[in-house]
């Protein structure tokens, strides 16, 4: 047995969870799995452009409830525009739809969450529809390393501070 296995065993570390951690890191992270999913390609080019993608690359948990393109396209073309020109305020809009913890979507109940620039998050569960404000999760739990994701039908708006 070389060094390394041998310090790993006697650290309690076996194979089994070295091979569950190879797994594990072998999935996308959530950044990655945005860029990945072609009907989130606005969301992962504004998570770019917004800077977030180190955030989304990292060890999290979080749970992101992701606009889809048909989403973004629902938005006014000023208000993308002016988003596109205040990165400040595209990574405040971006961060709302964040959580910092990993939430599938089976734990979603009607409550509150916070999200990860500190604005409260309204969600609602009537059977298998789950809400994220006034969004609807069209596609849950995507898995990522670092998190899940969840497709909205919306992008949301944080409220003004």
């Amino acid at each position: 047995m070389n060094k390394r296995l041998w310090l790993l065993a006697m650290a309690g570390v076996t194979a089994w969870t070295l091979s569950g951690c190879a797994a594990m890191s072998a999935q996308p992270s959530i950044a990655d799995t945005l860029a990945s999913t072609p009907e989130l390609s606005t969301l992962a080019q504004l998570v770019r452009q917004a800077g977030m993608t180190d955030a989304l690359n990292g060890e999290g948990p979080f749970t992101v409830f992701a606009p889809s393109n048909e989403a973004f396209k629902a938005v006014p073309a000023k208000t993308m525009e002016t988003l596109g020109k205040d990165p400040a305020r595209l990574k405040a809009v971006l961060s709302f739809h964040v959580v910092p913890s990993r939430l599938p979507a089976a734990a979603i109940t009607n409550g509150k969450l916070t999200s990860l620039d500190g604005s409260p998050l309204t969600t609602s569960r009537a059977g298998e529809f789950v809400t994220i404000e006034d969004a609807l999760v069209t596609r849950a739990d995507i898995a990522a390393r670092n998190g899940v994701v969840h497709l909205v039908d919306r992008v949301l708006i944080p409220p003004k501070r």
